[in-house]
């Protein structure tokens, strides 16, 4: 007996049945698998087609300079003793000013640099400001770079580290330029090694270049106004300063008004 056949409509609907059970719901094609190589773009090489893709290097970190002493130039940092870690620059207004200010530089290491460890203190100078070639009764601070060795003064040491001479003789009275007195400047001075021998008291009289060079340069206390050719600070700081200046380190001084310093 023959058998009728089923219509191909009929097949089809069975498969396409089982077909849908095995693929879920999905009837769009399976995203392709997204290519190796760099993120984003893709593969690279000769088998893809594609551009060879390489990625730079990242550029090392850039070493930084040693920090140099703001406002000093290359001729004053020249100035400077290779040896030298503490600085005490102390910078004028202008070259007719008797107005300064100070700051005290500390370098722990060449490159490290220099870091301010104390001020910007006020501070006064010479009443006819600055010179370059500071004589006897000319009134101006002696610019320049001097090593800042021995100390001393009217009141007992108060924990310097450079040698440090008490004595009566620092007493002073009297009065400034604009009125004001004298009386206590000479409590604490530091020497400024501009005429004078070095490893001896302040008072020591002694001038290599000449009595007509001028002489007893020192960092005193401030009395309020200008100097004679000294540098002045208040009393609070110049007790700081004896208790930091450490002659290990070699400090100096390095005074002048700021146009000079900057060369």
């Amino acid at each position: 007996m023959s058998v009728p056949r089923r219509p191909p409509a009929l097949l089809a609907a069975p498969l396409l049945v089982l077909a849908l059970l095995l693929t879920g719901c999905s009837l769009g094609a399976a995203p392709a698998k997204a290519p190796g190589g760099v993120p984003g773009l893709g593969a690279a090489g000769p088998e893809s087609g594609g551009a060879s893709v390489r990625r730079a290097s990242p550029s090392p970190e850039p070493t930084p300079s040693p920090v140099e002493i703001p406002g000093l130039g290359p001729e004053t940092l020249a100035r400077i003793p290779a040896e030298t870690r503490q600085v005490f620059v102390v910078t004028g207004e202008a070259a007719d000013s008797n107005q300064s200010s100070a700051v005290l530089y500390s370098r722990e290491s060449p490159a490290k640099g220099w870091q301010p460890v104390a001020g910007p203190w006020p501070a006064h100078n010479g009443m006819e400001g600055w010179t370059d070639h500071h004589v006897a009764g000319d009134l101006r601070s002696p610019t320049g770079v001097y090593p800042l060795t021995d100390a001393g003064g009217r009141l007992p040491d108060p924990g310097a580290l450079l040698p440090y001479d008490e004595h009566p003789r620092f007493a002073v009275d009297g009065e400034g330029f604009f009125g004001e007195p004298l009386e206590g400047s000479f409590d604490y001075v530091v020497a400024i090694n501009y005429n004078r021998t070095e490893g001896v008291s302040p008072l020591d009289r002694t001038r290599p270049l000449g009595l007509e060079r001028g002489g007893g340069i020192w960092i005193h206390v401030d009395h309020g106004g200008p100097t004679q050719g000294c540098v002045s600070i208040p009393e609070a700081r110049m007790e700081e300063l004896l208790r930091t200046l450490d002659p290990a380190r070699k400090p100096v001084i390095v005074m002048g008004d700021a146009e000079r310093l900057g060369r």
